[in-house]
């Protein structure tokens, strides 16, 4: 006779259930089944560069192996490294961060997470622009607290206006969370827009938490940190991700008030303790190796402003309304002549152009899907070719 069955003890968290399933998995997953088939599939969905990380920085991580340096280091990171981050944000972003007001984390992602904890309790209101980058609302619903989309419009450019949000503000709200460049939409916020946002924050003692992975991918605008505006209020978010080709070194940094920074290492300390020793050591060359760190930026801005130009005029000759990015490596594209659901518009064109895109939904985008020109121009000029002829244009 069998045991009677008894419930799994494996019960999954109330935190854990509360995520969202991403509405961008089906569209992934057929993706992957075409390739597997062997079928053609151009990809315009990958948030990374298509350079290769610079030589210059390739070879501190190898004189770092090399030479043994491959011991845990500090929890936030190598002294000479801070000192190369606070450095960093005084040259180039006029923000003055002590070393030890400065963290070092396994990718900009894992700063964010540790901020939204350190900061954000059970039904605080966070302010967050959307289109928004994916992880944002969900991050800080995990710690409880609620996302609140403040919305923009393609025909702005994305743009955010002050007042709109500052219409949005509550008792409970504590947190206004920035990206600029931003992910999904390419919009930078100009320096006017910043200083009005920083006054709504000061106005309401707010915190500000600002993401600037792409701040060296920026062609028609100027890049400008918000912490310049309102440094008592500020938590600037970076990394070397996006700017230095360097995505899987998994390496990110934060900067803010150094009460902020030691709760942020203290969450640090009991999840993942310090980011790679190895990719530390990689970061440093490209935040100290000046020249050559200058020259690949140049290079890769240089060709992402061309690709840019080609998708945005072929995309809107071919019927589907994109803004101009002024920023990072995305367009975001109306999907009306496709499908006026994202979705559908997605697999359309994955089934019928074999071309993979991220739809909007979970960018709370509706209506548009978002490619990444983060790849070469003769692949742009295929996918252009594979839409009009899907369109019949």
């Amino acid at each position: 006779m069998s045991a009677p069955s008894t419930p799994s003890p494996f019960r999954l968290s109330e935190r854990a259930l509360s995520l969202k399933p991403s509405a961008t998995v089906a569209v992934t997953s057929r993706a992957l089944e075409l390739r597997r088939a062997g079928v053609d599939v151009i990809s315009m969905s990958v948030g990374e560069p298509d350079f290769d990380t610079p030589p210059h920085i390739k070879a501190a991580a190898t004189r770092a192996i090399e030479a043994g340096k491959t011991k845990y280091t500090s929890v936030n990171g190598l002294p000479e490294l801070r000192e190369a981050i606070s450095a960093k944000f005084e040259r180039e972003n006029g923000l003055l961060y002590a070393p030890d007001a400065v963290t070092v984390t396994s990718g900009g992602k894992q700063a964010l997470f540790n901020a939204f904890f350190a900061l954000l309790n059970p039904g605080d209101e966070v302010l967050i622009p959307a289109p928004y980058w994916v992880s944002y609302p969900e991050m800080v619903a995990l710690t409880g607290a609620v996302p609140v989309p403040v919305p923009t419009t393609p025909e702005s450019g994305f743009q955010l206006d002050p007042a709109e949000l500052e219409a949005r503000i509550t008792p409970r709200t504590r947190m206004i969370v920035l990206n600029s460049p931003g992910n999904p939409t390419g919009a930078v916020f100009p320096p006017e827009v910043l200083a009005a946002v920083a006054e709504v924050a000061q106005r309401h003692n707010l915190v500000i938490v600002t993401d600037e992975m792409y701040e060296h991918l920026v062609y028609d605008a100027e890049q400008v940190s918000i912490g310049r505006y309102a440094p008592e209020h500020t938590l600037t978010v970076n990394g070397a991700s996006k700017a230095y080709a360097m995505t899987g070194w998994r390496i990110g940094y934060a900067g803010g008030p150094q009460g902020v920074i030691a709760a942020m290492n203290a969450l640090q300390s009991q999840s993942t303790s310090n980011a790679s020793s190895v990719s530390q050591y990689a970061a440093l060359a490209a935040l100290t190796q000046h020249e050559e760190t200058a020259s690949f930026i140049e290079e890769a801005r240089r060709a992402y402003r061309e690709r840019r130009d080609r998708i945005v005029a072929g995309l809107n000759a071919l019927g589907l309304p994109t803004p101009t990015p002024q920023g990072a490596f995305y367009v975001m594209a109306d999907t009306d002549r496709l499908h006026p659901d994202e979705l559908e518009a997605a697999r359309r064109l994955l089934d019928e152009a074999r071309v993979a895109v991220v739809p909007g939904t979970d960018f709370a985008a509706p209506g548009q899907v978002r490619l990444s020109y983060a790849t070469s121009l003769e692949n742009i000029e295929e996918v252009l070719r594979r839409i009009r002829a899907v369109l019949g244009a």
